[in-house]
């Protein structure tokens, strides 16, 4: 038995403003529809963040819609579970519901375990890390009906597990239900894969299916996964997509030239355009220049962005530029400034995607459901 694993599809994302990076959201998820029809995988789970925003516009509707559609029409189901960014704070029905109630895909984020084809799958929705403790019992209750069905058992989760990142992490390995021999997981947008001794399968974080805002500018592959079940152990097999080249470079002012001619030779036959950032660095920089440069790309690459970079030392190191992972630097810096991590928690990881995406309203929401929180604490 075959299944594919996806996660944050991010439908609806319109990075840059651009409508050919929203349509490269759209292309990578329906590739990777396309393939697990293709190899006839048996049903496809979704692990969250199916949509970029819990209000998604009506082409990021249609497109998973249709996509759901192709593979009922090829007799393959699919389960599906909410991340953050499928979950609104207003009091409103979620989206992906609409593809539950038409029986399009099967919502299984509410914890209760069914088995499917002699395989036990149970899922639960985003978790905040105040309400982990509130689960531990239900995960103990899964775990024994984990441990008494004979096939295998697959855990459906949207979380970061601090052994994958520990600013991400909401739990820890040690946490998870014991008994199940494979963790489809969501969340962190980089492609990961860890046993634990004390699992009985693999945490697998297939990773976003295109390159998303948070995860800045760099050349990564992005995909999915198919898992074979049919023995004793859970196998995937990462599938990468086709996606759009990204590519960051650091320069010398001086050597700026040099290497706009070695970009320009890069991607002169890209099968499509790419974004390119360059970062600049050196002293009595012309802007007018710079920008002379860069015009030499316009007509290859999709995007150009550049900005020049300096060093500042501070507390005995050296920042060149922004790190790899932004979100990551971004909490860090946080925690400095603000001396709690759950306060740097509740702005990076709760209020400022929320900001980010223009939702007021449910950053309002937010702010006073926090408030009456702290309030309760106090007394």
């Amino acid at each position: 038995m075959l299944f594919s694993h996806i996660s944050d599809t991010h439908l609806g994302l319109v990075q840059y403003g651009s409508e050919e990076r929203e349509q490269d959201i759209y292309d990578a998820f329906n590739q990777a529809i396309d393939t697990s029809i293709n190899d006839h995988v048996d049903f496809v789970i979704f692990a969250g963040d199916i949509f970029h925003v819990p209000n998604p516009n009506g082409t990021a509707i249609i497109q998973m819609a249709n996509g759901l559609k192709r593979l009922k029409q090829n007799s393959i189901d699919s389960f599906f579970i909410l991340g953050e960014h499928d979950i609104s704070r207003i009091r409103t029905t979620p989206i992906p519901y609409v593809y539950h109630n038409l029986e399009f895909s099967k919502y299984i984020g509410q914890g209760n375990p069914f088995e499917y084809k002699g395989t036990l799958i149970a899922g639960f929705d985003k978790i905040r890390k105040t309400e982990i403790p509130q689960y531990e019992e239900k995960f103990m209750k899964i775990d024994k009906i984990a441990k008494n069905h004979l096939g295998h058992k697959i855990l459906v989760l949207h979380q970061g597990i601090t052994e994958f990142n520990k600013f991400a992490g909401e739990i820890q390995s040690t946490d998870l239900p014991k008994n199940f021999t494979y963790y489809a997981m969501g969340h962190l947008h980089d492609k990961d894969i860890k046993q634990f001794n004390h699992l009985n399968g693999p945490i697998a974080y297939p990773g976003s299916t295109e390159l998303t805002t948070s995860e800045g500018i760099k050349e990564a592959k992005k995909g999915f996964f198919e898992v074979d079940i049919s023995g004793k152990e859970a196998i995937p097999n990462w599938i990468e997509v086709d996606t759009r080249p990204q590519f960051s470079y650091k320069t010398e002012y001086q050597e700026l030239s040099k290497t706009i001619d070695e970009i320009s030779e890069k991607i002169v036959n890209s099968r499509k355009k790419p974004i390119v950032e360059l970062k600049i660095q050196g002293e009595n920089i012309e802007t007018d220049h710079i920008q002379a440069q860069i015009a030499r790309l316009n007509s290859s690459a999709l995007r150009c962005f550049w900005r020049i970079s300096t060093k500042q030392v501070s507390d005995s190191s050296v920042f060149l530029d922004r790190p790899n992972v932004i979100d990551d630097e971004m909490f860090r810096l946080s925690v400095d400034a603000l001396g709690s991590e759950q306060s740097a928690n509740f702005a990076i990881k709760e209020l400022l995607p929320v900001l980010a995406s223009g939702e007021i309203k449910e950053a309002s929401q937010i702010i006073i459901e926090n408030f009456e929180k702290f309030k309760k604490e106090k007394k």
